[in-house]
Order: structure tokens, then sequence, then C-alpha cells
């Protein structure tokens, strides 16, 4: 595995630098390249990779949307659990984005199931441009047991992954602080996470500056 660079603290998401480099990188164009349902299928652009997975219904193509400032660049099913495919955006000739399939509820038979999750899982452990994983979790409820599996997976395999928290705008403020510190809590326990923590919203755009500003570091580094 590509060795993961280590994106700097929360605080540094925000600096004023930081933040251009993350506009920047994200206001260059954002294209789709190809949806995978099998191994072969899998680009090879040489570019680093960051991939965004979570639970079905998370808010992850409304969250991609936001980050690149487009209104349909990733599409959600209309049925949970319907995406069944690895699809593929090239951000700025610079770096690839990745929409993993939602995971926990799938309206398909068990059969089609288990290989999507089988392509997941492969892709998750053997891709040698994989960045990071950013994992998706509903700020309104927080890590759940369908959760365990993927950071399991991922700190297995030494892949590092960082935890944005989705639909912020939804969970009540002073509920926040507690969610923050249950979350943390349970993340020490992983050594593949990256201790901090990222509010995010796409109908209000709480948080997108500074994902777009780690993930600049991330491409960039330090």
């Amino acid at each position: 595995m590509t060795s993961a660079v280590e994106l700097p603290p929360e605080e540094a998401w925000r600096d004023a630098d930081a933040l251009e480099r993350g506009r920047l990188l994200f206001a260059g164009p954002c294209e789709f390249v190809t949806g995978v349902v099998e191994l072969s299928q899998l680009p090879e652009s040489g570019l680093p990779e960051i991939a965004f997975a979570g639970r079905s219904n998370v808010g992850k193509s409304s969250l991609i949307n936001g980050l690149t400032n487009r209104k349909a660049l990733a599409r959600a099913s209309s049925a949970p659990g319907r995406t069944r495919q690895i699809n593929f955006f090239i951000l700025h000739e610079r770096v690839m984005l990745v929409d993993l399939p939602g995971y926990g509820y799938a309206k398909a038979p068990r059969s089609e199931a288990r290989t999507w999750n089988k392509l997941v899982n492969a892709y998750l452990t053997g891709r040698q441009t994989l960045l990071r994983t950013i994992l998706l979790i509903d700020a309104r409820h927080g890590l759940k047991p369908a959760d365990d599996p993927v950071m399991e997976l991922l700190d297995s395999a030494a892949v590092s992954y960082q935890v944005v928290m989705t639909k912020s705008d939804k969970l009540k403020p002073p509920a926040r602080p507690k969610v923050r510190t249950a979350t943390l809590s349970q993340l020490s326990g992983h050594a593949a996470a990256h201790p901090s923590l990222l509010f995010t919203s796409a109908s209000d755009s709480e948080g997108l500056p500074e994902l777009r500003s780690a993930i600049a570091a991330l491409v960039d580094g330090p």
C-alpha cells in the first residue's frame, strides 16, 4: 500500500492558505471517468485516489456534489442500496475521487450484495493508489454496528481513513459535543483511523471548505 500522507491537525485545515489550496483544487474541472463492477475494470491512471465510503443513505452523493460544486456529478439512487458499482471521477487532472456503494442496506438478492461487497473490499485493501478513505457517518446517529466491519477491514489492511460526519444541519446544536466526544472515543480503538473529526452539511456547506483543505493536503503533501 502507498503510505498515506498524514493530514494536519483540524486547526490547520482552517488556515487561510490551506483553505485556498482546497478551494483551488476543487475549483478545477471534475469529470466522470468510469463505473466499475469488477476488478479487471479498475482504471490505471496512476493518480492518487480518495475514496468515499458510508452506510446507504448517509448523503455520500450529496457531499461529493457539494465538494465539487456540481449539482449532479454523483447521482444518488432512488432507493438506498441500489448503487452497485464503484464510480471514479477525475478532479483537476490531479486526483481521483472514488464513490463506493453504500453498505448496511441493499434492495438486491444476497448473492448480488455479496458480489459487490467483495469488489469494494478488494478495492479498499488492494488499491496501491488509494491515499485515504473518507468514512461518512450520519451525525444524527453516530457510528453504528454496520460501520464496524469496514473499520476493522481498513484497520487490518493498514489503510488510513478519516471519519466525516454528514447532515450536521439536522443535528441539534446541544447534541454536537456529545456526538463528537463519543465518536472520537470509539475511533481511539482503531489503529488506522485519523484522530480527528469534521462535521459537514451538503445543505448549508458547513465543513466543506475544511474537507477540501484536508484532501488538498493529502494530494499536495504538508
